[in-house]
This record gives C-alpha cells, structure tokens and sequence, in this order.
C-alpha cells in the first residue's frame, strides 16, 4: 500500500513538471518576440533603415530637405544618417539649404532700408561736371613717328548732390563743382538737365547749383536735425561712388563733433559726423541719411591711405547746411567771422613748462596772423622752447572763455566763432598770460576765402 502512495506521488510530481515545459516553450515561442520587438535598440534600427533607404528618392527641393530630421534635434543615443550617395556611388553635393526664418528686428530693418531707397533714392542726384585741365602739350613733329594726341584742355569729375526744394536748386560740395564749367545733372529716372552755379563756400565745402524746375521731377529730400544725433544710430548714404549710380550703403555714427579741414582753405569744418558708413570717390555731395530717410549730413570726406573706403568718412551736418546755403542761395557766398590766429588745444606739457597749474583747460595761441583782427587787438602766440627732451610751442595767450562762454577745446573756440559771430561783431577773449587772467576785446573781421586771400592780408 505504502508503494503505491509513493508511485501515485511520483506521477503527480512529473504531470506537473511536463505541464511546467509546455507553459514555457508557449512563452518562449510567441510572447518574449513581441515583447523583444518593441525594445528602443530595434526601433532605433528600423527606423536608420528607412531613412538610409528613403534618402536618394527624396525630392531635392528646400521643403523635402526641411522633412529631414535635424542633425541638431538628434538624441544623444541616435547614430548619426550617412549622406546620400550619388550616380556612381559618388557623394551628392547637398541642394540649396532654404531660408532661415529672420528675427523680426532685422526682418524690420530689411524692409526700412527698402522703404528708404524707394523713396529717396529718386531725391539724389548724380552730377557731371566738365573742368578746365592744363591744355595741350605740343611737342615738335619726329620723322617718321607718328604725333600723339594732344591731351584734351578739359578733365571730367562726377559726385553726388540731393534736391533741396521744387524750385530746382541742388546741394552738393563745393569741390564737386567749385571748378567746373559746365555741369550736368542726372536725376534719377535718367533725365538730364544743365545746372547753374548759384553759391559757393570754400569753407564749409558747400555749394548749390540750379536747373530748371519745367525740365525734371523733382522731389525734395526731407531734412532730420543733426543736433540729435548720437553716437551708435544707424544712418545710409545713397550717391554715386566710382560711378556707380545710385549706390546704398549703411553704418553707424561712429563719433560726433570733429572737426577736419575743408581742404579748399586752411580752416576747418566744426561739428562734423563720422562714419563707418561706405563713402568712397563719387560719394561726395550726396546725402547721409537717418532711419527715417531724412539728410542728417553730406558726405564730403574720408581718411583712408587707398583713396577708397578705409571706414572712417566724414559729412557736413546738417544744421550747418540750413544755416549757410540760404545765403549761397541769396547772396552766392557766406561770411565767417575771422580772428586770425592759429592754435591747440593746451596740453599738460605745455602748462608745466610756463609754469602754470595742469589742470587749466583752453586754447593757446600759437600763431597770430600780422594785420589781422586778433593782431591789432594785443593777442599774443606762442614760441618754441625745449622742454622734456621735447621742443614745443609756449608763452602764448591762453584763450579759456569768449563772452564768457567757456573754450576747453581749440574745437570750441573754432565753432563759437564759426556759429555764433559774423563778421564786425565784438568778442571779449578771456585769456591767461603769465598766469594772470586778462580780458581782450576784438572787433571781428572777414574771415578770406583762400590761402591767396590770407597771404594778401600779411604785410
């Protein structure tokens, strides 16, 4: 009895053990491959395997390239796609990338320089003048070699200017048109119109010329205030650089309140505005714009070694022009008030070697022209000693105040006169001379209107 419990316990124990064995070659059969089939590693490889293979039969437009998924929205555990092969096997150049969407401020700044030149550009004018040259040079006949062509008497200039009102009268710089004898205007829709000399300032680099206003569109270009400006605006020049009409190029301001001479005369142009704004041969006469495509100057100038664009160019602001071209527009010319003197801006050296305190600000007196208003009226320049090593320029009046306005700057007293006085007026120069504030009354005179002129004025 007691062997067939044990027989019966037996048969038990291995029904259940070949029960056990079918449960798991079920498993292992049909559920572990589903379940293995949804794992990261497999879809990650599936899903390289339609890429790779779905690739080459891409369209090559932008919109097919954007459907792509991005190298940089990849995961860190993504395996980089190989790029498609070419005819060959060979590597295929990638298609035109599209267009990357644009921040909004530039997408801005695109559409108000665009808005600029459609409305200005027609504003701006390019001029041609014809110029006396130094005649021809005639040489004696050589047998049997040909005669040269004698070189023409006259010389060929082009610059730039801008409309000023409908009656026809143009702004430009005077050594655009100071020397010409004829001059052609070609506005914007390729009309051309002869233009008259109306007013020159040597000085200020200034001039207008004008054409008839029954033979051309004119559209005046809007004026901005230059005394606003600041250091960082965006500004836009359109002229003619080398000839190429209606060129625009843009910058910033990159300094207000130079002062550099005119080159047409040994004085010099206050207030200036510099550039870093494209303003090369050609440029000059045209405008320098604001945001709003208004004329805050006109481009006049650069410092460059390459007689080309080095960024550093400069324009006439344009608070001087509204103040000088109704007198060229009236009178053919503006009077400055002269003192007649030449001078710096006093430096620590030269205070230390007269003695005097380093911390006085002024101008002192290097030169003071004989005959002239400041020479009649006791001003005296300075001479040159050795100081330091160094020789330089002392003893001379240091001019620190006029009708007690306050000069720091040689660039001070040059605007103060150049601004506020004319000719005949009176200025009381406060200056320091052996340590001693002195006032000096001068009756100011006409400032000449060229080198000639100054030179004619010495005894």
């Amino acid at each position: 009895m007691g062997q067939n419990k044990n027989v019966i316990a037996i048969g038990i124990i291995a029904t259940f053990l070949v029960w056990l064995l079918l449960i798991a070659a079920v498993v292992g059969a049909f559920i572990l491959p589903q379940l293995t089939s949804k794992g990261p590693s497999v879809q990650r490889t599936v899903e390289i395997t339609e890429e790779a293979t779905l690739a080459p039969e891409a369209s090559p437009t932008p919109k097919s390239r954007r459907k792509s998924t991005p190298t940089s929205q990849a995961t860190p555990t993504e395996e980089p796609t190989l790029p498609p092969e070419g005819e060959g096997g060979g590597y295929a150049v990638p298609t035109t990338a599209p267009e990357r969407p644009i921040p909004p401020s530039l997408e801005s700044m695109e559409k108000t320089f665009r808005k600029i030149y459609k409305e200005d550009a027609p504003s701006v004018v390019h001029i041609i003048v014809k110029e006396k040259g130094e005649g021809p040079d005639f040489e004696l006949p050589t047998p049997g070699v040909p005669m040269p062509t004698p070189p023409s008497p006259y010389s060929y200039a082009e610059g730039s200017g801008f409309v000023l009102d409908k009656q026809g009268h143009i702004v430009t710089n005077y050594h655009v048109v100071g020397d010409a004898v004829k001059v052609t205007v070609i506005f914007y829709d390729k009309t051309e119109v002869q233009a008259k000399i109306i007013g020159t300032d040597p000085h200020s680099d200034i001039a207008v010329i004008k054409v008839n206003p029954h033979k051309a569109h004119l559209k005046p270009l809007p004026l901005g205030d230059s005394d606003k400006l600041q250091v960082g605006d965006l500004v836009l020049t359109i002229g003619n650089p080398f000839g190429e009409t209606w060129t625009m190029t843009h910058g910033i301001i990159s300094a207000l309140g130079r002062t550099e001479k005119s080159g047409n005369t040994p004085f010099s142009i206050p207030k200036m505005i510099q550039t870093d704004a494209p303003i090369n041969p050609g440029n000059s006469g045209g405008p320098l714009l604001d945001i709003y495509g208004r004329a805050i100057g006109i481009n006049t100038m650069i410092l460059s070694p390459v007689r080309a664009s080095s960024g550093v160019g400069f324009a006439i602001p344009i608070n001087l022009v509204k103040e000088i071209v109704p007198d060229l527009i009236t009178k053919g010319t503006h009077e400055y008030a002269w003192v007649g003197i030449s001078g710096m801006t006093v430096s620590e050296e030269q205070l230390r070697a007269m003695g005097l305190p380093e911390n006085i600000k002024g101008a002192i007196v290097i030169e003071v022209v004989p005959n002239s208003p400041a020479d009649k009226a006791g001003l005296k320049g300075s001479h040159k000693e050795e100081f330091e090593g160094d020789e330089i320029e002392v003893g001379g009046d240091i001019i620190v105040a006029i009708d007690g306005h306050k000069i720091e700057t040689m660039d001070d007293l040059i605007e103060y006169i150049a601004q506020a006085k004319r000719p005949g007026d009176k200025a009381v120069f406060t200056v320091i001379r052996h340590g001693k504030r002195k006032k000096i009354t001068i009756i100011l005179g006409k400032r000449p209107r060229s080198l000639e002129e100054l030179e004619k004025k010495k005894p």
